[in-house]
């Protein structure tokens, strides 16, 4: 695989990550399948590490402007990480790459790029301009779901559909956070998407790697590239064309969910 062509894919894939929350998994699983030729099992692991470790840099620039909602952090967390460790005692007792976990991975993932080509097409056309900021009174009583128990679930929900396809802490994860708070605004809808998904790609990436599904060097390639690009994507959130980016997203990701289906 030519080197600069992956460092290149990490930082386009990071750029869009820090821009919009939405790209990690969603966009780099099919690049390294259709573009590299990577199986479907090693591009979910290799795809994982390569998430916590991007938006690990990001969630640092986030942090440091004070935009991380950490309770909505921790809420979503606390579904999502027992899920996906439930999920890869599934996916050890059935190995990753069985013809079975093959087109499972792939089938679900085709139908995860479709879901989150819909979310953020919905978004584009449909969603509401949110306040950029908010009083911090207004900001707490904003950072609160309706119930505990309502982002626990969804984060469960999205836990084990990370864990299959890598898929789902991006568009999918910032839908379900617009629904959960919609008075959050969206800079902090984005840090807290980009936030949880570090231990949850993390975790699940790990489990990965023990089943012997990440390609390590190419790992590597791609961090080198998406470090830099998630770092600029931060810098530059709040002055991006939101409808623009996330519509041309929204087309490339369902071309890349009908092309996986039809594998």
């Amino acid at each position: 695989m030519p080197e600069f062509a992956i460092l290149f894919a990490g930082f386009a894939v990071g750029l869009i990550v820090g821009l919009t929350g939405v790209g990690g998994g969603s966009l780099m699983t099919p690049i390294l399948i259709f573009f590299f030729g990577v199986k479907p099992y090693m591009a979910v692991g290799t795809d994982l590490l390569f998430a916590a470790f991007t938006k690990l840099g990001g969630t640092v620039s986030l942090a440091r402007q004070r935009l991380v909602p950490w309770r909505v952090v921790g809420q979503l967390c606390a579904g999502s990480l027992p899920a996906a460790v439930i999920t890869l005692g599934v996916l050890h007792q059935l190995g990753p790459a069985s013809a079975e976990v093959q087109s499972l991975m792939t089938n679900t993932l085709g139908v995860a790029l479709l879901l989150t080509a819909a979310a953020m097409l919905y978004k584009a056309a449909r969603g509401k301009q949110l306040p950029r900021t908010l009083a911090s009174d207004e900001l707490d009583a904003a950072s609160r779901a309706r119930h505990w128990s309502l982002p626990v679930a969804f984060g469960a929900v999205i836990g084990t559909l990370v864990t299959l396809t890598s898929v789902g802490a991006g568009a999918i994860g910032v839908s379900v956070l617009l629904l959960l708070f919609p008075l959050l605004p969206l800079p902090r809808i984005v840090a807290a998407d980009i936030a949880y998904a570090v231990p949850l790609t993390l975790v699940a990436g790990l489990g990965h790697a023990s089943l012997g599904s990440v390609d390590w060097p190419l790992l590597g390639q791609l961090l080198a590239g998406s470090l830099p690009g998630i770092w600029l994507g931060t810098r530059l959130m709040r002055h991006t064309p939101e409808r623009l980016v996330r519509s041309a997203l929204s087309v490339l990701l369902a071309y890349a969910g009908f092309k996986l289906m039809a594998l």
